[in-house]
């Protein structure tokens, strides 16, 4: 979509995919800053008996939101650079996010998946982060610091990975736009 941008004067292209990530950033502290006074609202004066928050756990928020910018960031790059080459995956990849939705814990407890399905669930790297979440402000799912560690891994070889194809395509964009 900036293809007319990438022409005219060079800058690093690295800015397009890190200011959609940026801007993504600050729509959720938007929309956390609303869920925190909502939150705040249960959980002091409607005395919600089934909302057990971990304080202990709270810190932990903004790294899990950083691995989730860095995981954003690392798959947006990666994308980025196939999609100027190959146009029509950007409806695969539509489709692959609609499925991955399904994969992730989000609409259904973690609790519920059959115990011979968790590994699958638990190689995708946001479902440490959802479960996580869950755990810190509801009290309920599952939190595994080793899971985090294994998540923040995965997210990390996704980050780098498309940061390396990001450079080898970054060459090339203006001859592929």
């Amino acid at each position: 979509t900036n293809a007319s941008i990438f022409g005219k004067v060079y800058f690093p292209r690295i800015i397009v995919p890190l200011s959609k990530v940026l801007s993504g950033l600050i729509n959720f502290l938007v929309q956390f800053t609303f869920f925190t006074c909502i939150y705040i609202y249960f959980l002091f004066f409607e005395h919600n008996q089934k909302l057990e928050p971990s304080m202990e756990l709270f810190f932990l928020v903004p790294l899990m939101v950083f691995q989730m910018a860095m995981l954003g960031q690392g798959m947006g790059m990666a994308i980025s650079s196939l999609t100027i080459k190959y146009r029509d995956l950007t409806y695969l990849i539509g489709f692959g996010t609609q499925l991955m939705m399904y994969a992730s814990p989000i609409v259904y407890p973690l609790s519920s998946v059959p115990e011979k399905y968790k590994y699958l669930i638990y190689a995708n790297p946001v479902t440490p982060i959802i479960e996580g979440f869950r755990f810190i402000f509801l009290g309920t799912g599952v939190f595994n610091f080793s899971l985090i560690i294994i998540s923040s891994l995965i997210t990390s070889f996704f980050f780098f990975t498309g940061l390396i194809f990001f450079n080898k395509a970054e060459k090339s964009f203006i001859d592929s736009i």
